[in-house]
């Protein structure tokens, strides 16, 4: 009799394992959860208009975004696409990189990610994305992960901007402390 509950305890919780994901590791996410809401990403657009109003009169634009602002803009972005690369971002704006941690599956498996990017700017003007480092814990990375990446953020930049980013060109972009200063002229 004691057998039969050992064997059917062991195959309850065999079933429950292969029902459930097994989290097998990855980078840690930093203290403190970055909200993620629509009011942030409306702010952001906000800010963009004044911005690009105030652009027109001086001939040059400079943007702050928050690290609110913009892991609310991935995080709508991401939860609106069919099978997005990762989920639950959170995005950083330290060390001069743009940090952006969240979660991947594969199959029963799961972890958690870090990609660290340094933003800059090219010779024409637009956003320059480089990965900088990835972490994906014990999991290989996804494939095509630079290029999903470099267009989430450039989407972020051009969606953003929307019209008046071909009559843009950016001359700084600055991460430190939490911000994102975007600085430009208006051709």
């Amino acid at each position: 009799m004691t057998r039969i509950r050992i064997l059917v305890f062991l195959s309850a919780l065999m079933f429950a394992t292969l029902a459930c994901s097994i989290f097998v590791g990855g980078p840690d996410y930093p203290e403190g959860t970055i909200p993620v809401s629509a009011e942030a990403v409306e702010s952001l657009k906000a800010q963009i208009e004044a911005a690009v109003l105030a652009g027109a009169q001086t001939g040059t634009v400079t943007l702050q975004i928050t690290e609110e602002q913009i892991t609310s803009y991935i995080a709508l972005k991401m939860a609106a696409q069919q099978n997005p690369a990762f989920y639950d971002p959170q995005v950083y704006l330290r060390d001069e990189q743009m940090q952006i941690y969240g979660k991947v599956e594969r199959g029963y498996l799961n972890a958690n990610i870090l990609v660290a990017l340094d933003v800059g700017v090219d010779e024409l003007g637009q956003p320059k994305i480089e990965i900088a480092t990835a972490d994906f814990g014990p999991l290989p990375a996804p494939n095509g992960l630079k290029q999903s990446m470099t267009a989430v953020i450039t989407e972020a930049y051009t969606g953003s901007l929307g019209p008046v980013a071909t009559g843009f060109r950016l001359d700084n972009i600055n991460i430190a402390d939490g911000l994102m200063t975007v600085s430009g002229r208006v051709k």
